[in-house]
């Protein structure tokens, strides 16, 4: 009888500890979710409450001799760009898939996504958020992303 008691235990605090981290990553999500919301409205203000106040953004793409270059932006540059879009041009950032990984305060969430303008394709690649949970809010404090044009299948 007390094996079955503590397997049982055993078996409660396992899906205890699944549910709480299933949790977690829908919360995580859920940020990521908001900030492409926000995107899309082209909203400053609740793109702001999605992250940190120190964010670093950058980007890996080529330069214009074709070689493969990272460049940073302030995440005022990128709200003025985002607002500054006509609204006769229509955006969206297709995210196809999440993968999540959480460690305590910190996570990482690997987005696939597809780019669309005016309902045609842009361009696809990867996007790689670190975020922090301050205070039980998760906060993206670092976003660095893919663009290609090619092998978006």
């Amino acid at each position: 009888m007390n094996n079955t008691r503590f397997y049982f235990l055993v078996f409660l605090l396992a899906l205890n500890f699944v549910n709480a981290q299933n949790s977690a990553e829908e919360m995580v999500k859920n940020t990521i979710d908001s900030f492409f919301e926000a995107f899309h409205q082209q909203d400053s203000v609740a793109l702001k409450e999605t992250v940190s106040r120190d964010i670093v953004l950058q980007t890996i793409g080529k330069d214009a001799d074709g070689r493969e270059v990272v460049k940073t932006d302030s995440f005022s540059h990128f709200l003025k760009s985002i607002v500054s879009i006509p609204a006769t041009t229509k955006f969206e950032e297709r995210i196809k898939s999440y993968n999540i990984q959480i460690d305590g305060a910190m996570a990482n969430a690997w987005t696939d996504y597809e780019f669309w303008v005016n309902d045609s394709f842009s361009h696809c690649g990867v996007n790689s958020f670190q975020l922090f949970n301050d205070q039980g809010v998760w906060k993206i404090i670092y976003l660095i992303d893919t663009r290609r044009k090619e092998g978006c299948d």
